[in-house]
């Protein structure tokens, strides 16, 4: 067993981990944020996808001590304190960008990572972005809407599906 520490949507966070826990279940089983959703423990579904330093991980292929001393941020970290919604949310719930809702902390935390360093995506960038995350509702067409809202473009242009 070993202590890892790290910031975890902006608060310390730490505990005790076996070698071989992987982030997405220190996340869950130590500290209780059960946003992150675990879909396939193989890095092909995307729904465990947090950001660490300032990057977009599937959490299910990356052991908690890699992330020894790491900034990291979960879907809790995303809404205001208060509880109002960020605007890749928001785009989310206004657009019908979720269904079942598994795979959607991983598609917010994915959206978000895309729109730091590209602010306004083409629906072509958007869909090569979520390449790695799976949604099996939704056929992708809200959440296309959802991601060209959230980076103030126009979704009129978008063709019905």
């Amino acid at each position: 067993m070993a202590q890892v520490k790290m910031t975890v949507n902006g608060k310390a966070a730490s505990g005790e981990v076996e070698g071989r826990t992987l982030l997405s279940s220190f996340l869950r089983d130590s500290l209780f944020l059960t946003g992150t959703h675990v879909g396939c423990d193989t890095s092909q579904c995307g729904a465990c996808v947090v950001h660490v330093d300032g990057v977009a991980v599937k959490s299910c292929t990356m052991l908690a001590a890699e992330a020894e001393g790491a900034e990291v941020s979960t879907i809790e970290g995303q809404a205001a304190p208060d509880g109002t919604l960020n605007t890749i949310q928001q785009a989310f719930q206004d657009h019908h960008g979720l269904q079942c809702g598994f795979c959607t902390p991983g598609m917010v935390m994915t959206t978000a990572a895309l729109l730091k360093d590209n602010p306004k995506p083409s629906e072509q960038e958007i869909r090569e972005h979520l390449e790695g995350n799976i949604c099996r509702c939704t056929g992708y067409h809200n959440i296309i809407k959802a991601i060209l809202a959230a980076s103030g473009q126009d979704v009129s242009a978008l063709a019905a599906e």
